[in-house]
């Protein structure tokens, strides 16, 4: 902090004193004895930036305590339904309860809708809604940025397409309502074998592929969305660095996945949905941002992909198909990292 020894000469009657009284004068001092104005500026600018980490902080407590109870609420119908599913393994049973755990997913869509309307700066933009409806079969393919990205993807087609189904990690299984309620839901847990741990025990290979076509079977019978986060992990610098990603803003896709669904469902699947995402004004940190009230901008790019009969094969013991099925799906990769660049590129233009 800049600062200033001002001598001021100590008067007396009758003349000058020796003594001199020293000042410290620092420069907030200073702007307050000449100029008043510039101080309440500053000391404005501070009152703004208290306000606004306290309105962010209080946002967060009240986005994760409504959330929570959205999730809780909706949650435990769901469960209960699930275990009368258990109990009753009958296929009429099965599908009525089915119905109507579909429906309680759609009551959280609308309550997490309702919590994104507490953030009165959030503009989306998205291109693509056009000729969907709740009655066929979608297979969706996304990349994957944040946790927010499954809560943008709920509240986004909640209207348009059959409630989202996806491919979940296997530790979600355990998180508390989430996991029992997805468990409920149908929704495929994947678990992940790192290439040393299946060169250790081979017998593991293709279990998730297994696991996907049996969680496929069950979407037989009803309109049904099977979301697939391609990438099989959030995008991360330190995971693209690791994987040796050919991509700026993609890790590299993961096939199995959505090859066995094809080839379970494939002449089911009506069309296939391309999902672009991106946080273009809050890259870093989209999920916090969202909880805080800071998220300003979701950007969502919708393809409507036909489902060709070339996408249908034995992924895994078809060396050929496979070959050309990772072709396919790095193509569409390459040109969802171009499009993710543009958009990138665009709001960097337009924030400087």
């Amino acid at each position: 902090m800049a600062f200033a020894v001002w001598l001021t000469p100590r008067l007396k009657p009758g003349g000058y004193s020796s003594h001199v009284t020293f000042r410290l004068i620092t420069s907030e001092c200073f702007l307050l004895e000449s100029a008043p104005s510039a101080v309440a500026g500053i000391l404005s600018n501070r009152l703004k930036i208290i306000m606004s980490r306290l309105l962010a902080t209080l946002t967060l407590m009240l986005s994760i305590v409504l959330t929570i109870l959205v999730t809780i609420l909706c949650s435990v119908p769901i469960i209960l339904a699930g275990i009368i599913k258990l109990v009753l393994p009958v296929p009429a049973v099965w599908r009525t309860v089915s119905r109507f755990c579909n429906f309680m997913m759609y009551c959280w869509c609308e309550g997490l809708a309702l919590l994104l309307h507490l953030n009165p700066h959030l503009k989306w933009e998205v291109q693509g809604l056009q000729g969907l409806n709740k009655k066929s079969w979608y297979l969706l393919i996304c990349n994957h940025h944040s946790w927010a990205d499954i809560v943008v993807l709920c509240v986004l087609f909640r209207k348009h397409i059959p409630m989202n189904k996806y491919f979940l990690k296997q530790q979600l299984a355990w998180v508390p309502f989430i996991g029992l309620a997805c468990w409920a839901l149908d929704m495929p847990f994947m678990r992940r074998y790192s290439r040393s741990y299946l060169l250790r025990h081979p017998e593991r290979r293709g279990k998730d592929v297994e696991t996907t076509r049996r969680s496929c079977e069950k979407f037989r019978h009803h309109p049904t969305t099977i979301v697939n986060f391609v990438e099989g992990s959030r995008f991360t610098v330190e995971k693209q660095r690791q994987l040796r990603s050919p991509f700026r803003h993609l890790l590299p896709p993961k096939a199995a996945g959505i090859a066995m669904a094809l080839n379970v469902l494939g002449k089911q699947f009506d069309k296939m949905l391309n999902v672009t995402l991106c946080y273009p004004e809050n890259s870093r940190a989209p999920f916090y941002d969202m909880l805080t009230g800071k998220l300003t901008r979701i950007v969502v790019q919708i393809d409507l992909l036909p489902v060709e009969a070339s996408l249908h094969g034995d992924y895994l013991n078809d060396k050929n198909f496979k070959r050309g099925f990772q072709q396919w799906l790095n193509g569409l990769w390459s040109e969802k990292d171009a499009r993710l660049e543009a958009i990138y590129q665009q709001y960097k233009k337009a924030g400087q």
